[in-house]
């Protein structure tokens, strides 16, 4: 494994553990940034399984064929996956909007 990229992968390990750690919170606010970490861990560990590109080419149609390319399956799912974290997100705020508007409190379930 790549230096950086176990740098990349203790950073989506914090993300997650920090994710976690915010969305069991009671907060409004404490939940949609445990939701936005918990997204861009994803990414990371999407970017971090597609392996490193130090020794790949470009996909460029050139006369060589002996080349190793990079895939570009996993910017392809990342991509996708920003999009739905974006839609996730949005409902998200929409929906505790609603909550705090309707009960008077930014707590999920005050006791």
């Amino acid at each position: 494994m790549n230096d950086l990229n176990l740098i990349v992968s203790i950073i989506a390990s914090l993300f997650v553990a920090v994710g976690v750690y915010l969305v069991l919170h009671r907060s409004v606010i404490n939940i949609l940034m445990g939701l936005g970490l918990l997204t861009h861990a994803t990414n990371l560990a999407i970017l971090v399984m597609s392996g490193s590109p130090s020794h790949k080419a470009a996909p460029i149609v050139s006369d060589s064929v002996s080349q190793v390319y990079v895939d570009p399956l996993p910017q392809a799912l990342i991509l996708t996956a920003i999009v739905i974290g974006f839609g996730v997100t949005a409902f998200m705020v929409v929906f505790f909007y609603r909550l705090v508007k309707e009960n008077q409190h930014t707590e999920v379930n005050p006791s």
